[in-house]
């Protein structure tokens, strides 16, 4: 079984996807894509699934990224051929612009922790299976989705109603379930700046011992999710024999 995942940038990784994946058996093809010589298939065939990570980029820069317009092209690909597949921030802004939807600047930035509050049909969806209602999760974007015609709306937030949505084969989530506490350190050195503007100063210490002191709980609620999505990809794989 093999997954293609499309990492943006070098510093942005799969994280706690990677551990749970592959130990389930899964061999990942992770494509850097701010690596020299980096490039993306021109279809998914040979993969059973596909992930697209975040990135501090636009949906809307596609002149300047230009790989963007190929991860497009493979959302809907992975559509028409039925093939599972997660979209973690940019990855899910990107299957939302595929499908259609618009993307835009959320009324306000959110990076840090946050309440997640799934909707009525999150509750039921196979990707939140075994969580509570609400529960914390990891942010860091300025943009966010609309829900597309036909989505399943699984999960808000008081700051930005859109979190995570379903469509056939794909799932879309706006929050980072993917992190460690140690990429989250790396991304507040990297992005220190951007964190004091948000924050003040200080913002990223106080990030970073936030991240420790919650890991312990979050932990268990992400790797519950992630095991729910090593289940929908086993689930999935399992209906085409």
């Amino acid at each position: 079984m093999r997954a293609l995942v499309v990492q943006n940038v070098e510093l942005e990784g799969p994280g706690l996807l990677r551990q749970v994946m592959e130990e389930a058996g899964w061999e990942l093809d992770v494509r850097v894509m701010d690596r020299p010589g980096s490039e993306l298939p021109r279809d998914l065939g040979g993969y059973g699934a596909l992930v697209i990570l975040g990135g501090p980029m636009n949906v809307y820069e596609e002149e300047e990224y230009p790989h963007l317009k190929q991860v497009e092209i493979l959302i809907r690909d992975a559509l028409d051929r039925n093939l599972p597949s997660l979209g973690i921030c940019l990855g899910g802004q990107l299957m939302a612009k595929a499908l259609g939807a618009p993307v835009t600047r959320n009324p306000v930035q959110e990076i840090g922790w946050y309440n997640l509050i799934l909707t009525p049909q999150g509750q039921e969806s196979p990707l939140f299976r075994g969580l509570p209602a609400e529960f914390p999760v990891f942010q860091w974007h300025g943009d966010t989705f609309a829900i597309p015609a036909g989505a399943a709306h699984l999960a808000a937030c008081p700051t930005c109603a859109n979190q995570a949505f379903s469509y056939k084969s794909l799932f879309a989530l706006q929050f980072h379930p993917e992190i460690t506490p140690e990429m989250v350190a790396s991304w507040a050195r990297a992005y220190a700046d951007e964190l004091e503007e948000f924050g003040g100063p200080g913002a990223a210490e106080r990030l970073v011992e936030e991240t420790v002191s919650r890991w312990e709980a979050y932990g268990k609620a992400a790797g519950r999710l992630l095991a729910n999505w090593v289940g929908i990809l086993r689930g999935m794989a399992e209906g085409d024999r």
